[in-house]
């Protein structure tokens, strides 16, 4: 989808979380509030990948003074440590076909929620708009019911010992017994009348927020002073030059800014061995800080599941949001149809353990909505999911369109690859010289026979110096793009 002049331009991970960006823009709104009528839809139609009990970081570009701002809305940890050892934490298992992984769940794994923080962080920044309005969209589509498309099936089914962990969960996620196959309908009206309470009362002084502290007395951690004392933070973005480009990328206390920042130094041009080169001595420089850059920035690292959502509207305002809910704690907020997050029971997160997190922290992340600016005025909002795949997938793409002059659907789709502890995984759709330079290069190797969302989704959108929108959602992540 490219080379269109149009009113704006979104890509998202659902085709329903792209309609509801593009409801806004439609109206002539502005990125931002088009961002999040789309983090709103995320959370009926992305339910393993997006929730109000979760939170995230959005990149927002101001399109009358050129001026970029991350808004960290990650997850915070509690303000005080109230469970001993790992009460209110058990393991689950999920299959991942090839490979089973634990996952940790429960109350106690929960950090404090940053969406509607974020969300109403982004309002303000924005056009404004009231959220009730935004989340409407969403509120209907939860009362009416979401087709389940087969790549959140295949998520569900991954996850299925989360989502069926606690007989709340299981009533929703599994009514009858079975996780609603693709092409069935999902209804949750619980989630609808959370989004509507939010929006007009706030988390703290909601009744979602009451019923999460409700919950959490005696086996969670979080309290009512955790809800009430979050706050969203505006950082000054990463920014780097690449080629003749500058990028804002995620700064700290996030990790993957300064790796994408350190690799795309690296780069010289988009040769395949050359790119498994620069990633391969980012991944050293990290693994000598102890294999978690958390030692570096004095933060604890977090990267799951997630998805991304890229907006740009007429007036040059471009909205890159990235969003996260872990895999969920496997219990349902009472009657509000979705999960708080579990973040503090994940091992990448607390190697020591779910009682060994640090209190007061925001946490930090391989997540980074990025925006990219080119000097004849171009600007391209871009993200991905796909855990420490993240860092090589934006690296690639940024390279590829700042170095090698690509279009955005040809950055996107180019065959990626990523290196980690001096094994290269690599989609075989490499010349056959360049794959020979790869292989040669890189000994211990895995080629992919397609592309795959192991190696993320970079959901993009882009204008170009004449006002022309072009958009990607990137196929190994279901993404959906749409001009309006």
């Amino acid at each position: 989808m490219k080379g269109t002049r149009a009113k704006g331009v979104v890509a998202a991970g659902h085709r329903l979380t792209a309609e509801a960006a593009a409801g806004v823009l439609r109206e002539g709104g502005h990125a931002a509030d088009a961002a999040i009528a789309a983090l709103a839809m995320a959370c009926v139609c992305e339910p393993v990948l997006a929730s109000p009990g979760g939170g995230g970081f959005a990149m927002l570009r101001d399109g009358a003074t050129g001026r970029a701002t991350l808004v960290d809305f990650f997850p915070h940890t509690p303000r005080k440590r109230k469970l001993a050892d790992d009460a209110g934490v058990a393991e689950v298992i999920a299959d991942f076909g090839t490979a089973t992984q634990a996952f940790h769940i429960g109350p106690a794994t929960a950090a404090a929620p940053g969406f509607l923080a974020g969300c109403e962080r982004l309002a303000a920044l924005g056009g404004g708009r009231p959220l009730a309005d935004l989340f409407a969209p969403a509120v209907r589509a939860a009362r009416d019911g979401v087709r389940v498309t087969p790549y959140q099936h295949y998520l569900s089914t991954v996850v299925l010992p989360i989502l069926t962990a606690t007989p709340e969960a299981a009533a929703l996620f599994a009514p009858g017994g079975e996780m609603i196959g693709a092409g069935g309908t999902f209804r949750n009206p619980g989630l609808a009348n959370a989004l509507e309470a939010m929006a007009s009362g706030g988390l703290a002084t909601s009744a979602v927020g009451n019923e999460v502290v409700g919950l959490q007395a005696g086996r969670g951690h979080l309290t009512a002073d955790d809800l009430s004392s979050y706050e969203a933070i505006e950082r000054r973005p990463l920014s780097v030059g690449i080629g003749a480009m500058t990028a804002h990328l995620n700064p700290l206390p996030a990790a993957s800014g300064v790796l994408i920042a350190d690799s795309l130094n690296g780069i010289g041009d988009v040769g395949g061995v050359t790119l498994a080169r620069a990633l391969d001595a980012t991944d050293r420089a990290r693994r000598q800080a102890g294999h978690d850059l958390s030692r570096l920035i004095d933060r604890p690292l977090r990267q799951r599941g997630t998805t991304h959502v890229s907006v740009i509207d007429a007036a040059g305002n471009a909205c890159a949001v990235t969003v996260s809910n872990g895999e969920g704690n496997g219990e349902p907020v009472g009657r509000f149809g979705f999960m708080l997050n579990n973040i503090l029971g994940e091992e990448d997160v607390n190697p020591a353990g779910a009682s060994a997190w640090p209190e007061n922290v925001r946490l930090a992340s391989m997540m980074c909505p990025a925006i990219l600016e080119a000097p004849d005025g171009a600007i391209v909002a871009l993200g991905s999911g796909g855990s420490n795949r993240i860092r090589s997938a934006i690296a690639q793409v940024i390279a590829h369109l700042a170095l090698d002059g690509a279009n955005l659907a040809d950055a996107v789709v180019a065959p990626r690859l990523h290196v980690e502890n001096g094994h290269l995984d690599f989609e075989d759709f490499f010349d056959a010289g360049a794959r020979a330079a790869l292989a040669a290069a890189f000994g211990d190797h895995r080629a992919w026979p397609e592309r795959n969302m192991f190696f993320g989704g970079v959901h993009a959108a882009s204008v170009d110096a004449d006002g022309r929108f072009s958009g990607i959602g990137d196929a190994r992540r279901d993404g959906a793009a749409l001009l309006v």
